[in-house]
């Protein structure tokens, strides 16, 4: 994975702009570490193969960065973006890594099944 360059990433979302796509979102504070810390407050979120087309989508900020997805029904967005998936031509894989590296959360996008 690279670090993500918004305009290449917008390009791609305008891209995808309409389509039937499947759609696989995360969130993870470390729903599972909080055995290490008690102080953290553990949370997850995972939705995977959903269906989406959304009519605009848009890249923000300056890094981490934040993508929003508006559908016909309301908003879909994830926020903490750092990383793409630079050798994935026909899907579009995005995450963000907290400073320790690990994952924290993924937006992808395709028009098949993810696995």
């Amino acid at each position: 994975m690279q670090l993500i360059n918004p305009q290449d990433i917008q390009n791609r979302i305008d891209q995808l702009t309409g389509q039937e796509l499947f759609i696989h979102l995360e969130l993870t504070t470390g729903a599972y570490a909080n055995h290490l810390d008690s102080t953290r407050h553990p949370a997850s979120a995972f939705i995977s193969n959903a269906g989406i087309r959304y009519t605009n989508g848009s890249i923000s900020g300056t890094g981490p960065y934040r993508v929003g997805l508006k559908t016909e029904q309301g908003w879909v967005y994830a926020e903490g973006l750092t990383h793409v998936d630079e050798t994935e031509t026909e899907r579009l894989i995005l995450a963000g890594h907290d400073s320790q590296g690990k994952l924290v959360v993924a937006l992808q996008l395709s028009r098949d099944k993810f696995e």
